[in-house]
């Protein structure tokens, strides 16, 4: 019988008797009837079919077959186990023929059969002419003795006879030897960025989410990849990362150099951005490419995306003057007359105040050289802030385009504003501050501390490091500030805090949380305003002032314990003879 039988007809489980007969012996009409010996191994046990045995019939089930996992008669019956034909290793089943794994990749490698010189067995024999069950044994014996098995004759290792032993559980005996790297290390050197880039017919939108489980190319350089892995692996221990977030990071490196449209070149921002769409962090990969030198910043900054769109409607003329000043307030100038850069905010405020009165004379003219005071005269409020804040930003825009001669005058030149009277700060509610100071979060009665007893600016917060802070003083650029005792009690609270949730962090500044903790960033002024629950820089004014009442306006003081300026120390001076309805000054008791 050939091909493999069909079922009987009766039980649905056993193959039939005979070739002729459509049901088993067990199943047989008046039986059931005892079956006969194999006709090929006369053995009288697990009879199959056509009068052959399980273990002689090609179409037997084996030991992964789901016959004998099925329920029925067959369920009971074990399955046959017999030993290797040539290594002698009991535990081989029909799977691979009746033979063991290893001997039958053996036999695979090395198809010469022969008679083997030292045990006389023909078997497969190997590239020095003895058979897998010899050199099993010389090996045994090599690793008895301490010896390297090359070194031990295979007559004197198979002289009193072979050990036997079950397949595949082959372990050999003795200590076992540590494990010993022997992998490559990585090319560190090849962390440098190729200097060509190619060129491409068009840029493609990449959208990473439409590819299923990620099945992108491998990457085409292995060795830089190699060595981008081990740095995020020496990047992940410095920072202290578990292990999860490194394989994360060294998967989403992958994906960045797959991508690439030039192997080698610095991996785009803007592609490490598409991370996001898969729940990757973009900002962590980021930082590690930077580190490692292979990222380039190529994505436009939001100022400049918010300037074309607020300039967008004005005349080609007014846009490119503006676009002047622009440059001038970010970039600075290092022409006469020199000009510093300004921060983004400061060029982004200035901008709005001036827009209105540039969008007002859009509708008559086409450039600023045509804009003289009479102009300036008519947009501008009549007094308070608004004037003053217009005035302000329409100033800084003719002084630069005056300086790089783009208008012929500056029309805000004589132009007075009455002196803006600046207003007192507004007493604060000090219930929800006290309640800040007994909170019970660290970090919150550690940063309402720095801000009522000290008046700390947000921003300083925000960058304190870990080494400003030594000898009970607190150190912010050139000032040194004597710690009252409530924050210094609260600080050392927090600082013991941080190292026992954050043991591993290599953070260098003082406040930090879940998500910075892995990295050297700052915390922001918003999760400082989260963590107060009010605004830092009231709870800041209401100390200045209740100092101000306190030494009766000592501008001077005022100067030396927070850092002012002498317009700034004015201010608060300024109110200690007015009649305000201001709570009590904290006490370190608060």
């Amino acid at each position: 019988m050939t091909r493999r039988p069909k079922p009987c007809t009766v039980c649905r489980v056993r193959p039939p008797a005979m070739r002729e007969v459509p049901f088993c012996f067990q199943c047989w009409p008046g039986g059931p009837v005892c079956p006969p010996p194999c006709r090929r191994c006369g053995s009288a046990e697990d009879y199959y079919t056509s009068g052959l045995c399980a273990r002689c019939h090609r179409h037997a089930p084996g030991q992964r077959s789901p016959v004998w996992r099925e329920a029925g008669p067959l369920a009971s019956t074990p399955v046959i186990i017999d030993s290797c034909p040539y290594c002698f290793g009991w535990g081989v089943t029909r799977t691979y023929g009746w033979q063991c794994a290893a001997c039958r990749s053996w036999a695979e490698k090395f198809p010469q059969l022969g008679d083997c010189p030292t045990c006389r067995r023909r078997a497969h024999l190997g590239e020095a002419g003895h058979c897998r069950l010899c050199f099993r044994q010389r090996s045994m014996i090599a690793r008895l003795h301490g010896e390297r098995p090359d070194r031990v004759s295979m007559a004197d290792a198979n002289r009193h006879g072979q050990q036997l032993f079950f397949a595949g559980m082959w372990t050999g005996s003795g200590p076992r030897k540590p494990y010993v790297k022997t992998t490559v290390a990585a090319d560190m050197s090849l962390l440098r960025p190729v200097g060509h880039r190619q060129l491409v017919f068009f840029d493609a939108h990449r959208d990473l989410a439409a590819h299923p489980g990620l099945q992108l190319l491998p990457p085409p350089l292995p060795g830089l990849e190699a060595a981008l892995m081990q740095f995020v692996g020496d990047h992940a221990h410095r920072h202290g990362w578990p292990r999860t977030k490194a394989d994360r990071t060294r998967r989403a490196v992958r994906i960045m150099l797959a991508i690439q449209d030039t192997p080698g070149a610095p991996i785009l921002r803007s592609d490490v951005a598409l991370l996001s769409r898969i729940k990757h962090s973009a900002q962590v990969v980021a930082d590690v490419l930077h580190e490692a030198g292979m990222l380039e910043e190529d994505r436009t900054p939001a100022i400049e995306r918010w300037f074309l769109a607020a300039t967008g409607d004005l005349p080609a003329p007014m846009r490119d003057e503006l676009g002047i000043w622009f440059d001038v307030m970010r970039h600075g100038s290092v022409t006469a007359p020199r000009r510093r850069p300004r921060h983004d905010g400061t060029t982004g405020t200035q901008l709005r105040w001036a827009l209105p009165a540039i969008r007002h004379w859009a509708t008559d003219h086409q450039s600023l050289r045509e804009i003289d005071a009479k102009h300036v005269h008519a947009v501008l409020p009549t007094g308070g802030t608004p004037r003053a804040t217009m005035l302000q930003g329409l100033r800084s825009i003719f002084r630069i385009l005056k300086a790089r001669k783009a208008v012929f005058v500056n029309p805000t030149a004589r132009i007075r504003n009455p002196s803006n009277i600046r207003t007192a700060p507004i007493a604060i509610d000090l219930a929800q501050v006290r309640a800040n100071l007994v909170d019970g979060r660290p970090a919150t009665e550690a940063l309402t501390a720095l801000l009522a007893f000290h008046a700390v600016r947000i921003y300083q917060l925000a960058e304190l490091k870990l080494t400003d802070l030594h000898d009970g003083r607190l150190h912010i650029n050139d000032r040194v500030i004597l710690l009252a005792e409530p924050a210094r009690e609260r600080l050392n609270t927090y600082l013991e805090h941080r190292h026992n949730t954050w043991p591993t962090s290599v953070n260098p500044h003082m406040f930090i949380h879940a998500r910075n903790w892995t990295n050297a960033r700052p915390c922001t002024n918003w999760w400082i305003r989260k963590q107060l629950g009010t605004s830092g820089d009231r709870i800041r004014q209401d100390r200045i002032l209740d100092e101000a009442h306190a030494n009766g306006g000592d501008m001077r003081a005022l100067c030396d314990l927070f850092g002012l300026s002498i317009a700034s120390a004015a201010r608060y001076a300024s109110t200690v003879n007015q009649v305000t309805d201001h709570d009590a000054p904290l006490t370190s008791s608060n």
